[in-house]
């Protein structure tokens, strides 16, 4: 591959990203029903015409916006394991349920992104189906973290919906500012459900 082809290359994907980003941010201000490909495509500064060679207009966008923004949070939480030895599964598990009370998943702004992807969720079947995989990911990733436990419970499916709930609750309320806790007091919230079940 020349030179010239790679640049060509990054400079689309540097291009679709910044769609991405700008369709995030759009979310995020506008909400859901006031998205519009001309409010997109002002926020990246780019033409109308833009958004259309790289995507199927606009529910694509927002889908593979969806998409991102939740291999980011993921990726965010994953981050949050690696950092405990293997020997220590409880702390993995607590360093993965926790990663939710800080930045960058404990974020205003993507709450209100995050907001408008559940209420589309309910009327877009590409966005529900997005987020049924999306929520259907993290809560096994919950179960297998609490199948490394000592004394596990045999149903780990219910233990992961359990914690799951307890997790978004505390995250929203930590997300939407002046939550009657502290982070400090959420993660040791978690930390009691988790020996709970383990």
């Amino acid at each position: 591959m020349s030179a010239r082809q790679a640049f060509t290359r990054e400079s689309a994907d540097t291009r679709r990203d910044a769609l991405i980003a700008a369709c995030t941010r759009c979310l995020g201000t506008y909400g859901a029903q006031g998205v519009s490909v001309r409010a997109i495509c002002l926020e990246a500064g780019v033409s109308p015409g833009l958004l259309r060679h790289y995507f199927d207009g606009i529910d694509a966008l927002i889908a593979e916006t969806y998409r991102t923004t939740g291999t980011r949070v993921a990726a965010a939480m994953h981050a949050a394991v690696v950092m405990v030895p293997e020997s220590d599964p409880r702390g993995r598990l607590l360093g993965f349920i926790t990663a939710s009370f800080r930045e960058p998943i404990a974020d205003p702004a993507l709450l209100a992104t995050w907001l408008a992807f559940w209420s589309l969720s309910r009327t877009s079947p590409i966005i529900g189906q997005i987020h049924d995989e999306l929520y259907a990911e993290n809560r096994h990733d919950i179960e297998r973290l609490i199948s490394a436990c000592p004394n596990a419970p045999k149903d780990t499916r219910l233990a992961a919906v359990a914690l799951t709930a307890l997790v978004d609750g505390l995250w929203l309320e930590l997300s939407l500012g002046n939550a009657p806790f502290s982070v400090a007091e959420a993660e040791a919230l978690a930390e009691k459900w988790v020996d709970s079940f383990i």
